[in-house]
């Protein structure tokens, strides 16, 4: 961990309160101005929280939680959980937790989760990670003629399975507009998310410029002849929430 303690990320357990679950919160894939970007939930793994993962995921209600099992020198192993479910990866929590560990001072270099190890960089504001495109979950990829008609999209027109639906913003540049619907892991819809980038990426074989929800900004890269995907963006500073 960081060596100056006052930098450093609240530890499991010891530091948490005594009637609570101290959770911290960045919002990730944020755009220029730090605004937007999708929320993600940061838990240290404890006897508190083990087997009630999926309960601390549900209460929190972000599209995914993230619980850090250990720090090991420049690897950190995690688990990350929807709110209905547990996920082998997904790329905003991979991205969002190496960016914050790396904030408080850790040289972060790979996220390991159950799919695999996600090699980790940073490049100014940017953190960014490279996972296999196998990884991913399987999106019902939805091409619309305009990024109009991706806007007008009703997310209660889907009851279930998981969608991206996109439209070229400059098929040229590569720029696509994007939201996602999920309401097989409990997602009516997402503000931002890297492992349907992923799958779009590996699909369309180009490197891509996404502008996803709100506002929300990332930016993907084929690697590995394709295979793998590098997924990137901004995440802003954690703050605190805690759990009664």
């Amino acid at each position: 961990m960081a060596a100056d303690g006052a930098d450093r990320p609240l530890h499991p357990v010891q530091d948490w309160p005594v009637m609570g679950i101290l959770a911290t919160v960045v919002n990730v894939f944020v755009d220029e101005a730090g605004e937007h970007g999708n929320p993600l939930g940061i838990v240290w793994a404890s006897t508190a929280t083990r087997g009630h993962e999926q309960d601390i995921a549900a209460d929190l209600g972000f599209s995914e939680t993230v619980f850090i099992d250990e720090v090991d020198g420049r690897t950190v192993r995690a688990r990350i959980f929807t709110p209905k479910q547990e996920l082998r990866f997904a790329g905003h929590p991979t991205v969002g937790l190496a960016a914050w560990l790396r904030a408080a001072g850790d040289d972060i270099r790979h996220v390991a989760v159950p799919a695999g190890s996600a090699r980790v960089r940073a490049d100014g504001e940017f953190t960014w990670i490279s996972a296999d495109v196998d990884w991913a979950p399987e999106f019902e990829l939805e091409q619309l003629d305009s990024p109009d008609e991706v806007d007008a999209v009703d997310p209660d027109a889907y009851t279930e399975g998981m969608h991206y639906v996109w439209a070229w913003l400059d098929e040229e540049a590569g720029k696509v507009r994007t939201r996602m619907f999920a309401p097989g892991l409990g997602i009516r819809t997402d503000e931002a998310t890297g492992s349907a980038a992923i799958r779009l990426t590996a699909a369309l074989g180009r490197d891509l410029q996404i502008e996803q929800g709100a506002g929300s900004r990332l930016v993907t890269h084929r690697r590995n002849l394709g295979r793998e995907v590098e997924i990137g963006g901004r995440t802003t500073p954690g703050r605190d929430v805690e759990l009664a």
